[in-house]
């Protein structure tokens, strides 16, 4: 009879706990800066005479094309630009996690990916049995994010030349991006809040509906997480292939049919590794080195490179923008007559017009920069 290799259980701690208490602070965070926003929008419609609240910085990291123009701008031509420019480190962050931990801000950091983890949860909870779209039509739903990231790119990097981009960051639009943004959610349409109940439900039914098959923003985290040195990597001759792995995995990888998880949804939020019975079986690990990287170890990383990041611009000054509050009001006051270009002949005119303003004897030295 042939022996059976004795098999070593598993007895890391688990993670979950621990990224439960970091996405709940990171929330509370988002919450605070929620609070703070609303107090400064008070001053600003009681027209300068309530007491004063600075707006917090925090917030231009949910104006996320502004900050990947900002971004590309500082990467064109080295200078920072001021009205967003907290969302220019906080989108340095992201890619920078991303590149080194994979996807882990949509399981880690991201407010709206703890949100639907927790619409997810109950939902299983009502419906006992995960809801699972075919494959034939799950492939198609999630083009539909890539598709919407291919335009935003084609709209800002093929269409924008540099000129336009500052135009645009330039714009009054632009700077009361954050205002607009508060105002469509504290004044939601019918139809806005209906699409909103929609995704609301869907969520309910199907687990992560939007992170899985909508956010442009994950579908570039996950393309980004292609080139993380990090993976999730199973030992085949110590698995007992009992699935478990598989099943405690929210995006739904075969995490037990694969070597190395290599998926854009993989989140890094490590539930598979927890789940692994069998010591040293499933485990991040660097592709290069084939070191292990230990959970904390990995929980320490992802937190700690946002925060980094986030820090430098604190500590070096490009944290607060440069609008001064007798700016807000004025721009408070025609908010409304504010817009920006939408549609592709509607970018062009904005782009022509840019390059007509910045260079009215050189209409070309710009393209021969870029």
């Amino acid at each position: 009879m042939k022996e059976k290799k004795k098999i070593i259980r598993n007895g890391e701690s688990k993670i979950q706990k621990i990224r439960f208490i970091v996405q709940s602070a990171f929330i509370l965070l988002c919450v605070w800066i929620g609070i703070e926003f609303y107090l400064f929008t008070r001053y600003l419609e009681s027209n300068g005479t309530t007491a004063f609240y600075h707006r917090p910085p925090g917030v231009d990291g949910f104006l996320p094309i502004s900050s990947m123009m900002s971004f590309y701008y500082f990467i064109s031509t080295g200078t920072i630009h001021q009205a967003h420019p907290a969302g220019l480190f906080i989108f340095a962050a992201i890619l920078l996690l991303s590149l080194v931990f994979g996807k882990a801000f949509c399981s880690w950091l991201c407010p709206v990916g703890f949100i639907s983890e927790l619409i997810g949860d109950f939902g299983e909870k009502v419906f006992k049995n995960k809801i699972k779209i075919p494959k034939w039509l799950d492939y198609p739903l999630r083009s539909l994010k890539y598709l919407m990231l291919g335009f935003l790119f084609y709209a800002v990097f093929a269409l924008m030349d540099l000129a336009s981009i500052k135009a645009f960051l330039d714009s009054p639009y632009n700077q009361v991006a954050d205002l607009k943004m508060y105002y469509f959610f504290a004044n939601i349409s019918r139809a806005a809040l209906i699409i909103l109940a929609s995704l609301f439900v869907l969520s309910i039914l199907i687990r992560n509906f939007w992170c899985r098959y909508l956010c442009p923003y994950g579908a570039l985290l996950g393309l980004v997480s292609f080139l993380s040195p990090h993976k999730i990597k199973r030992n085949p001759v110590s698995c007992i292939d009992c699935g478990l792995c598989a099943k405690a995995c929210p995006s739904r990888i075969k995490v037990d049919k694969v070597i190395t998880v290599l998926s854009d949804e993989c989140n890094t939020c490590l539930s598979c590794v927890d789940a692994c019975p069998v010591a040293d079986t499933l485990d991040l690990k660097s592709i290069y080195t084939k070191k292990k990287i230990s959970k904390k170890a990995a929980a320490i990383g992802i937190v700690s490179i946002f925060m980094a990041v986030t820090g430098i611009g604190m500590l070096t000054g490009h944290w607060q923008n440069n609008i001064s509050k007798e700016e807000y009001l004025v721009h408070y006051r025609l908010m409304d007559t504010y817009g920006h270009p939408t549609g592709t002949a509607a970018v062009k005119e904005f782009n022509a017009e840019s390059n007509k303003n910045h260079f009215p004897d050189d209409s070309k030295s710009l393209k021969t920069k870029n």
